[in-house]
């Protein structure tokens, strides 16, 4: 989705691929997923190749810089409601294709992105991104995790790791997409300054994307727990609960509230352990396989293809190791 910008504005896509380390065989399947370092470095080759901070998915560009400009702004002022609303001004200016807008209803504080033309798979795209930036920047303007009720989005309802960045519940076809909070976090006091301003700027986007993740949900804290039992039979559901000092009915509950199934986050522990594995070590594959509890290659091979729509062993050859080489780095 956001390479889109690149075929809009004829840029070569495989040397930008390229150059942030991403082969495009990843990209073939609709289930490839690339790290979130691999994410963010993608992002900062578009905006030097594009010369546009929304990588060519609105209908004029956003240039270099304005991101900067705008957070220098908005750590002179008071409070989070009051930067919130000079940062949409601010970009409402720039951004013809839609408008975000910040509003309270009792104790709900609700932020919309308001379309101005037809939508399109490019500025879908680039709303949710727009969004997600929101959410980083928001966050660390107040040194905080602002925690997020709930999270729209217009289309029908499809796979996404969406509910795990937000840590909240996503509601599909709605009006418009957007993401609602409760309204007194809008008082909180802007705590970074000129100063901070630019350590953050340095470290962005990868801090946006990841900094603020909550590391206290129960998602995190099942990870952790089985994380430490990864080369052996997963515990159970019921035994997990058992170690947490939950009920198995309770233990369902919260995971649906944080929008999580027991089975993902297990399937998602053993993906990315397998990836950290493929390109971090130069261990044979059935040694991976074995390291992320599958006790055949070929059981791993179908679901590391699965998770990822493509197979280990290209997985690896992509990030610089041959298929099952051994020995030092």
């Amino acid at each position: 989705m956001i390479l889109q910008g690149t075929r809009q504005r004829g840029v070569d896509e495989a040397s930008v691929l390229a150059r942030a380390g991403i082969t495009p065989a990843l990209l073939e399947s609709p289930l490839a997923r690339v790290s979130q370092q691999q994410y963010a470095l993608l992002i900062r080759v578009l905006r030097r190749a594009l010369r546009d901070e929304l990588w060519g998915l609105t209908s004029r560009p956003v240039r270099p810089g304005s991101f900067g400009q705008c957070m220098k702004q908005l750590v002179r002022c008071a409070t989070l409601g009051e930067a919130l609303r000079s940062g949409f001004a601010f970009y409402d200016l720039l951004i013809d294709d839609f408008v975000a807008r910040l509003s309270v209803r009792g104790e709900l504080a609700q932020i919309q992105f308001v379309l101005r033309r037809e939508s399109d798979e490019r500025l879908d795209y680039a709303i949710k991104a727009f969004m997600l930036f929101t959410f980083g920047a928001a966050s660390w303007l107040v040194a905080r995790r602002v925690p997020v009720l709930g999270v729209d989005y217009t289309a029908a309802q499809f796979g996404t790791d969406t509910s795990r960045v937000y840590q909240a519940p996503i509601r599909y076809g709605q009006p418009h997409v957007g993401l609602s909070f409760e309204a007194h976090w809008l008082d909180l006091p802007v705590v970074q300054t000129v100063q901070s301003v630019r350590e953050f700027l340095a470290g962005a986007p990868a801090n946006l994307i990841v900094k603020y993740r909550d590391t206290s949900s129960l998602t995190d804290r099942i990870r952790r727990l089985l994380r430490r039992r990864l080369g052996e039979e997963l515990p159970s559901l019921e035994e997990v609960g058992d170690a947490l000092a939950v009920t198995p009915q309770t233990l369902r509950r919260r995971l649906r509230e944080e929008g999580r199934g027991f089975q993902q986050i297990k399937d998602e522990l053993r993906r990315d352990a397998a990836i950290e594995f493929l390109t971090n070590t130069r261990l044979p594959l059935l040694d991976i396989a074995n390291e992320v509890g599958f006790s055949e290659a070929s059981t791993f091979h179908r679901a590391f293809k699965n998770w990822t729509g493509v197979a280990p062993g290209e997985y690896r050859h992509s990030h610089g190791h041959a298929e099952g080489s051994q020995g030092q780095p």
